[in-house]
């Protein structure tokens, strides 16, 4: 069937790890934090980041990153990126290392009873297209204040660029990069397999990639353990870690 890999090439995956750091490099980000986009793979794309060295893997589905625990065990720094749910954050918090996605006050004092002193980045809407989630870039500086007030520690902004040419980015990824630098925070992700060049222009110090590492998705955006289903009211189409695939 088109777009499914029934099997991830280690080997393949580390050329394209490299390929990707070389992308970084070219566009003068040698440095930037790269986090390898696991959702919609089954735990051999976890195995085959782990084996080529990768610290950072990124996670969009509560469901499915619960179904991988013992293969993402295997990672030294687990990223959620996608929408979240209240009700799903309690049996995320023991696994999770950052939290990228928090978009709104609720969500961050659910992380902050569950998961207390829990690193989180505020995700910040760019691009205003009904798919995307993010916090109004106004609203930022009072949605990380809050958080911070309620002991969690705020390194950053998330942002997800619109789904459209990569210059198409750049206006939205300044923009994000201002907010951190009048914050204060230390990390801003954005960028992904499509835009990372200008990401990194634009002062990233995060990526997000998962196709140009893994290869084609399956067709319905998800993994199914055995006989598992994927996670409820969570849509194929709409890409919680980018505008384009990571």
């Amino acid at each position: 069937m088109a777009g499914i890999r029934a099997v991830i090439d280690p080997g393949d995956v580390v050329a394209r790890y490299r390929a990707v750091r070389a992308r970084l490099a070219a566009a003068g980000g040698a440095d930037v934090r790269l986090v390898a986009v696991t959702k919609g793979f089954g735990p051999e794309a976890v195995r085959a980041a782990a084996q080529a060295g990768i610290a950072d893997v990124g996670e969009s589905y509560a469901q499915e990153c619960l179904a991988k625990l013992e293969w993402l065990d295997e990672v030294p720094t687990l990223h959620f990126i996608g929408g979240l749910q209240r009700n799903k954050v309690r049996k995320l918090a023991p696994v999770v290392d950052v939290w990228q996605s928090v978009d709104r006050l609720d969500l961050g004092l659910e992380i902050a009873k569950r998961a207390p002193g829990a690193t989180v980045m505020v995700q910040v809407d760019l691009s205003g297209e009904e798919s995307k989630r993010g916090c109004p870039p106004g609203e930022a500086p009072d949605l990380v204040a809050r958080l911070t007030d309620a002991g969690l520690e705020v390194v950053g902004l998330m942002g997800i660029g619109p789904m459209a040419e990569p210059e198409a980015a750049r206006p939205g990824f300044a923009l994000l990069r201002g907010l951190v630098d009048e914050l204060g925070l230390s990390e801003c992700s954005m960028g992904m397999s499509a835009d990372l060049e200008v990401a990194v222009q634009e002062g990233t110090t995060m990526v997000r990639v998962g196709t140009d590492i893994f290869g084609p998705r399956p067709e319905t955006g998800h993994w199914r353990s055995p006989g598992g289903m994927p996670e409820s009211g969570s849509s194929p189409t709409v890409d919680s870690g980018g505008g384009q695939e990571p």
